[in-house]
This record gives C-alpha cells, structure tokens and sequence, in this order.
C-alpha cells in the first residue's frame, strides 16, 4: 500500500531516515513531504512512532489530465468507497490546489463529496452523510499540474500534537520542530549529557528530548487515528503492537534542565512535563536567561527556542538577551554545544560566536534557523566581559553624547519636574535615531538610514544604539521600545508588533498623561508640543476652549486645568478620543461643558458654529479627508483652513497654529487676505531638549487683525 508523510519543511530528510528505521520503504521525497510504501501494521507502527511526521495519509489513485468539474466528478465516481466505509458513516472532504478550472477548493471539494455520494446511492440506494468537524472517514484531495492524487486520511490531523501539552508560552514551537532539533543536536548521541534549555518556555524541547532518549512512541497515549475507524482496522493486532512498542521503552539515567524568567509559562511546563510522566524527570527553574550561571559540572548540549520577536520580547530586549547569552555561555559553558534556533541572524551575531552548521527550517508559517556552536578554549577566550558587545568601536560616541545631552537637560528637567523628554536627536550623522525618555523607559525611534549605508550596517548600529542607551541610562531593555523603518514588500512601513498594552503615567506642568510606549508608532504625547501647551494652560483661565486633530486631548487637559470654562476636543479617532477621556480623569476633570466629538476635522469645521477664545490649531502635514477634494496638504491648503478656523474665532480670540512640517512657509498674503495677522512663536515653543532640531515644529499665534 502507498503512503504519504507530510511534515514541515526542512525535516523532510529526518523523516526519510526515520521512516526507514521504522522499516518502511521510502519511494520519494518532495518539499514537505515523504511518500512510502507499507502494510497495514507498519504503517499503524509509523503513525505511533513517527515523531517528524505531522499527517500520514493513504494513497487511494492519483491520475494524470484531472484538471476540470467534469474530469474530477468522474475520477472521484470511479473509487471503490465501499473498500473504505459505508452508507451509514459520515465523511468529509478536505480539497487542496487550483488551476484555472478549479479556482475554488471549496467547490471543487464539493464535486468530490457529490461524486461519494452518488456512488453510494447507485450501489446501496442509501448515502453517507457529511461531518466537517468529526468524520468517520475523511479524503483528502491534491491538485497539481499533473492532475489530482486522492487519499484517505490515516493518521488523523496533526501528528505533532502528543497530548502533554495542554497549556503554552506565546510562542511555542511544534513538537515535531523541536525533535528536529534534538536529533540535528547531536545530544542523542549520548544522552546521559545534560540537556539545558535557558528558554524553556512550556517544556517542549526538553520534554521530547525525553521521549526520543526513552525510545518512546509518541503515540502510544493518543486519543485514537484515523485508521481505527476504517474496514481493514484489527484490534487485536493493533493491541499486539502496542504492546510490542510499550515493552521498547527504556529508562536511562537522564540529566534534564529547564530555565525560563516566566513564571506563568514554567507553571505549564511543570504541568506539561507531569501530564508526560516526566515530573521527576526534568528540573525546572525560573530564572533569567541575560544572568546565566554554570549548570552542571560537565559539559553537555544547550538546546533552545530563543525569542524572535514575532509573538514575544521587544527588540531592546532580544539585543540585550543575545548579547548576554554569548557573554553567559563564554562564561560557564566551556567545551559544551549548543544548538539555537531563531530568526535574525543579525541576533545570532551578537553571541560573538563562530557556529560549525547551519539548518533552515520552518516553525509554523515561520522562517527559522538553527545554528549549531562548539564553545572550545577559543571561542571562550575572544570575551568574557559583562559590557555590551559592539558592533562599531564609534559607538561610544553615540553613548558619550547620550551621557553629556542628558546632563545639560538635568536642572531643567528638575525645575520644571519633566518626566518625559528627549535627550538625543540625530546628534551623530551615522547614529541616526532619536531616543525620548518616559521616566523608567525610552523609545528609540530609528530615522530612514541614507542611502549610501546599506540595512545591514545600519541594523547593527541600532544594535549598538539600543545596548549604550540601556546603559547610559540604566533602563532595562525590556522598557525600551523600538521603531524601526525598513522596507517590506517594496515599501518601508513600520514593523509591526503584537499589542503589549503597556502603559504608564508620566507628568509635566501638574498635568499627568498615559502614555503607550509599545503599540502605537507615537506615544500618545507629542514632547515637542509640551511649551504650546503650557501656554495654553496659562491662557485658558475663563476661555472657550477648542482642541482640533486632537490627538489624546492632552492640551485640553491642559487648558481644563487652567481653568477654561468650555472645552472642545475634537478628533476622528475613537480610540484617541477614549484616551483623552482616561487622562481627564487622571487629573480628576470633571465637567459638563468639557465635551469630546469623534469627527473629521475638517468636515466638523463646516458646521461649526459656536465662537471660541482660544483654539489650539496641530494638523497633520498630509491626509486623505474626505472633506478635501484632493488629499488635504497643510503647505497648499493652510489658507483654506484658516479661512474655517477664522469664522469660529471669537473677535478677541487666540488661535495657536502648529505644524510639523518641515520648511513650512506661512502664506502672509493670504493671511492678510483674510483680515489676520500672525507672530512666529516657534523659538519660543521649543524646549531646551528640542533645540539641537529646530525645525521639529513650527507654530504661530494668530489674531483677527
């Protein structure tokens, strides 16, 4: 009988050899799979004991030239399903592939369901019904460009799936990876070494690692296969196996050892490890992987899943993990191996490391690799320093001018008790970032890199950059977040990241703010605005107050605390628009006239009726309202704007009107075509921790004339 293994890409050559072991008779392999020839028992051994394999199948007929509606109704009509159940079982049909007939798996997998079905109500006048979620029986059909390839699924869904795991860290890896890589380790070439995972997360590396060592079949204790339920299925051989298998088992002295800084996530693990009767087996400890110590006396194998960033662990934090590992594992782990898996191989290079193998694999939709060390008298020896490892000896002038900019800003940062500022901006031309302080945290903000220095240089100096600026000024790196610009599919976006919602409260002037360091490419505080908005408290006191593009309503908290009788705050965002309302009631602001309205600015101001005293004016440099017939650009559109702003302007009324756009130039002819007069304020608006960019914002006070 023919078989097919599926499995993820790059175990395929594991598979094969596991497979052969086993004793089955390997006749091809492909890209994430491995076809095999096998009776019924060995095939039931190889859905047992296959620890590489996530789906066995069963080949039923493949054929060439099925390519349409007709050609595949007829192909699946002509199958002898009696052979695999019976009118009185359920089945379902999984379909994959398409071509330019068959451009929907769904409908093409409901031809076959229709062509089962008529063959059942021809040969017994009686037909099977349908279960997607529990079938008896379920087919599974493949497409190619030489035709269609239809199987019956035997092992059942999700080979990898042992049963142990019932509870996991954010990014755990399949146990199908993780035997990978056990057997890529080299560890199971003696397994009475120790086995250390510092990253163990939920326990699956080293609860594997036991199942291989033991000579386990991991599917011993599975809730039943696919193939229990069909015809050709004995019981009682299939008990014979099982015990043939269960008396394989071995118990070898094994020397375990997990660590992880989560205690939540090493709870499962310990769970996990009790569920695989490994409880006594592998000891867990939580602790931090950037502080690591000796773990055993003699050398043995590092195995670990390192965070990647892609579900857990900021960039500032994986720098600092990477490079404290390699600084670790030069420390305690002489003449051990070690066998890392991860994404970036830029991480890799913070462990200072020379790796022997390299091996590319899949871990879910993601690309991973696993690099393979041997610590010896020379890697140990190039360091062993707790400093950061740099990338570029110039680096610490970046880290010198962090220090010296932050002790110029000290005394004002105390007499004006400012928690949030910036303390470097692009100072160093091939440092080119902006690193703002929210007192126990920072965000580095990474400017698009100039084109003559390549990505790959430029990632290192953030490297750099986020290690120094950890410790300048002794912030943790898991309270430094990074934006980072780089280009994805032909454009630069911003990486995205999972939502922390991590928040805090940092203050300036009495007022108090939540800040949002993490999910959102700002903050929730524009720092440079903090001298308009002072302003504005000190100039609001009895005045109707209107804060347009609102933002997070930080200058109308602001104006509330100066007293201002009526408050506007207007923004599209509903989820600022909530924010604003959080930090009101962070100041403990309370009042009926203080209103927020969910708008489009600009369509707003063309209702707007109501005169205000004071109107604090922030657009955005470019955006796409539907108010503009063209997208809204404050350089051409600046006097159309005012022209609304002016007639909700109180006679006596201040407007204070801000952009951030870079050589903005006031069109004063038209300013005094519309009967106002305007003073540049911006030196006056820019704080001592902004005047090294003047140009980060202009603003102007405006007056009817």
């Amino acid at each position: 009988m023919h078989f097919i293994a599926l499995t993820s890409i790059g175990i395929e050559n594991l598979l094969v050899d596991e497979l052969t072991d086993i004793g089955a008779t390997v006749t091809k392999q492909t890209v994430g799979s491995v076809r095999f020839d096998a009776d019924t028992t060995l095939a039931q051994k190889v859905c047992l004991m296959s620890r590489f394999a996530t789906r066995v199948l069963m080949l039923i007929e493949e054929k060439e030239g099925v390519n349409n509606k007709e050609s595949l109704y007829n192909f699946a009509r002509s199958q002898p399903w009696q052979e695999w159940f019976g009118p009185t079982q359920t089945f379902a049909v999984d379909f994959n592939g398409t071509n330019d007939s068959l451009k929907n798996t769904q409908f093409s997998g409901l031809v076959i369901k229709d062509a089962i079905v008529d063959y059942f109500n021809d040969l017994f006048e009686q037909r099977p019904n349908v279960d997607k979620q529990d079938a008896n029986v379920r087919v599974v059909a493949r497409l190619s460009r030489q035709g269609v390839a239809m199987y019956i699924d035997y092992s059942g869904p999700r080979l990898s799936e042992r049963g142990y795991r019932e509870g996991q860290g954010k990014a755990p890896i399949k146990e199908h990876l993780a035997a990978a890589l056990i057997k890529r380790s080299g560890w199971l070439d003696n397994v009475q070494q120790p086995l250390f995972d510092p990253c163990c997360g939920a326990g699956t590396i080293l609860i594997e690692a036991a199942g291989m060592a033991r000579n386990e079949a991991p599917g011993l204790f599975r809730e039943g296969f696919a193939f229990e339920r069909l015809p050709s299925f004995s019981i009682a051989k299939y008990k014979e196996l099982k015990e043939q298998l269960t008396a394989q088992i071995t118990d070898p002295k094994l020397w375990l050892i997990g660590h992880d800084n989560d205690a939540n996530v090493l709870s499962k693990a310990v769970d996990n490890a009790r569920r695989a009767d490994l409880g006594d087996v592998i000891k867990f400890k939580q602790s931090d992987a950037t502080k690591l110590t000796s773990v055993a006396k003699l050398p043995g194998v590092v195995i670990s899943n390192l965070p990647y960033g892609e579900r857990i662990g900021s960039m500032a934090e994986l720098v600092s993990l990477h490079s404290a590992l390699g600084t670790g594992f030069k420390k305690h782990f002489n003449n051990w191996k070690l066998a890392l898996l991860g994404m970036d191989e830029s991480l890799f290079k913070l462990l200072k490391l020379v790796k022997l193998k390299r091996y590319k694999f899949k871990n879910g939709p993601l690309d991973v690799v696993l690099n393979l060390y041997q610590l010896d008298d020379k890697q140990v020896s190039q360091s062993s320093e707790d400093k950061p490892a740099l990338n570029f000896e110039g680096s610490m002038s970046f880290a010198n001018r962090v220090k010296k900019n932050k002790q110029g800003l000290k005394n004002w940062l105390k007499q004006n008790d400012i928690q949030a500022y910036r303390v470097y901006d692009a100072d160093i031309p091939e440092y080119n970032v902006a690193v703002d302080v929210y007192g126990d945290s920072a965000v580095i903000f990474e400017y698009a890199a100039p084109k003559e220095i390549d990505d790959v240089t430029a990632h290192k100096r953030l490297q750099d950059v986020i290690s120094l600026t950890s410790q300048q000024l002794n912030i943790a790196p898991g309270n430094i977040a990074v934006k980072v610009r780089k280009k994805q599919k032909g454009e630069e976006q911003y990486t995205p990241m999972a939502k922390q919602n991590r928040t805090q409260v940092v203050e300036e002037f009495g007022a108090k703010f939540k800040v949002n360091l993490f999910d959102y490419l700002d903050t929730g505080l524009f720092l440079d605005h903090r001298l308009a908005r002072r302003y504005i408290q000190e100039n609001a006191k009895d005045k109707r107050f209107l804060n347009l593009f609102a933002y997070t309503g930080t200058a109308s908290v602001h104006a509330a605390l100066g007293g201002a009788k009526a408050i506007t705050t207007v923004d599209l965002s509903k989820t600022y628009l909530k924010w604003g309302q959080d930090n009101f009631e962070l100041n403990n602001i309370s009042n009926t006239r203080y209103r927020f309205e969910q708008a489009d600015c600009l369509k707003w101001l063309e209702h707007a009726t109501s005169q205000y005293d004071l109107i604090f004016l922030d657009p955005p440099t470019f955006s796409n309202s539907k108010r503009m017939k063209d997208a809204f650009d404050v350089q051409n559109d600046h006097i159309k704007l005012l022209t609304w702003v002016k007639k909700i302007l109180s006679p006596s009324g201040t407007l204070i009107f801000s952009n951030n756009m870079r050589g903005f130039s006031m069109d004063e002819v038209g300013l005094i075509g519309l009967g106002l007069k305007a003073v540049n304020i911006s030196e006056q608006t820019i704080s001592p921790d902004f005047k090294r960019n003047k140009k980060i914002h202009n603003s102007w006070l405006i007056t009817h004339g």
